[in-house]
């Protein structure tokens, strides 16, 4: 890893911070992860997120509110 990347790395984000970004409750991202993939990664008891991951998510279709079929 380059010595200048180490200060480049993106910081992990607490659910209230995506909570703010996305203007939604705690328990639309907690159902968003569960059945349309938002991307999150447990740590302990907590959520943390990278903000580009969520972007990259929005922008790939998969928050999109279409049914899919089961």
């Amino acid at each position: 890893m380059k010595k200048d990347s180490i200060y480049n790395l993106e910081k992990w984000r607490p659910m209230s911070t995506v909570v703010d970004y996305l203007s939604v409750s705690r328990e639309t991202v907690l159902q968003w992860i569960e059945k349309r993939g938002l991307p999150a990664h447990k740590v302990g008891r907590q959520w943390k997120f990278k903000i580009s991951e969520i972007d990259e998510w929005i922008r790939s279709g998969a928050a999109s509110d279409k049914e899919t079929a089961e």
